[in-house]
């Protein structure tokens, strides 16, 4: 018993850097799936906990801003290319640009792109079904904001679903070994504060300080401003469609996602590049993408098909919901 318990933690130590290291010890009995494996997901509470840093390091401007930065960058990462690109594949872009994209994606820390896009498949192949992997209907807002991401169910990537992308191995390399992107962040902020220190003292600002602020207080926001559209985005909002679920319209989460707040208008037309169909929804993820269309980078973006603006099918989903 005790030589099991020891495999078990050194296999979940060693997956904290190889997420498929030892697969076989992440197949407990079938009642046991949605248990959280707290050893496994380590690296997401030391996430949080090393935001209390905050404490010992202090704060500066300089760091504050980088942390902003890096956050609504990296949310363009996860809406614009985990989401968009990877799970739904509205618009296309090179083989090269493609792995440049799914780098800036994992530097999120929301596991690989991979994992990520299979997940999302799944949840709209499922959505809001017992089967949904993250339905905040069927499992309560906390199991689908985050707790979902804990489960030992949820662990390992289903190359079935992303057979697609799963062809490509740089990307199966990188889904492997998720948490390289986030460390080298860590070691590149670190770098940089550290050099600021000395060139540029009125900065006030120091390499852990960088860390702190860019790397641990930053991805956490990010963490769960993200997960909001899992949890919130089913239970508060308005719906414009009829999708046989329970996803919703929210302005103030399309702002702190840049656009993916429009969930209910997503979930009726999810291979859309779009998902703010009016002016007034405001859809940033969107307008970065057209611009970045307009340098060559990517191309093909899939428009919003002209029945999403039939006011008959908008009153449907009205009605709907009443």
């Amino acid at each position: 018993m005790e030589q099991t318990n020891f495999r078990t933690i050194a296999v979940s130590v060693i997956q904290w850097f190889d997420v498929e290291y030892g697969a076989d010890a992440l197949a407990p009995a079938t009642d046991d799936l949605d248990r959280i494996h707290w050893l496994r997901c380590f690296s997401l509470i030391n996430l949080h906990l090393g935001c209390l840093g905050a404490f010992l390091v202090g704060w500066s401007w300089t760091a504050v801003l980088v942390a902003v930065a890096l956050y609504w960058v990296r949310m363009f990462a996860i809406t614009g290319v985990y989401h968009r690109y990877f799970a739904h594949r509205t618009f296309r872009t090179s083989r090269f640009m493609q792995f440049v994209f799914a780098v800036l994606g994992a530097s999120s820390a929301q596991r690989g792109p991979l994992w990520w896009a299979a997940n999302h498949r799944e949840h709209h192949r499922t959505s809001d079904t017992a089967a949904d992997p993250h339905s905040p209907i069927q499992r309560g807002f906390w199991w689908s904001h985050a707790g979902w991401f804990m489960s030992t169910r949820h662990l390992l990537t289903n190359y079935e679903r992303i057979q697609d992308f799963a062809r490509f191995r740089e990307l199966v390399w990188l889904n492997r070994f998720d948490l390289t992107v986030p460390l080298a962040l860590i070691v590149g902020l670190y770098l940089g504060g550290a050099a600021l220190e000395h060139v540029a003292p009125a900065l006030q600002v120091t390499g852990l300080q960088m860390v702190v602020w860019g790397f641990f207080i930053s991805t956490t926001v990010l963490f769960h401003g993200t997960c909001t559209i899992n949890s919130l985005a089913h239970l508060i909002g308005r719906p414009r469609y009829d999708t046989g679920d329970h996803s919703r319209n929210n302005f103030f989460l399309a702002l702190i996602t840049l656009g993916e707040g429009w969930h209910n208008n997503h979930h009726k037309y999810m291979s859309c590049t779009r998902q703010g169909f009016y002016w007034w929804e405001i859809d940033v993820t969107y307008y970065i993408l057209k611009a970045l269309s307009w340098t060559g980078l990517i191309w093909d973006l899939r428009p919003v098909p002209a029945k999403a603006y039939d006011r008959t099918t908008q009153l449907r989903g009205e009605r709907a919901a009443a």
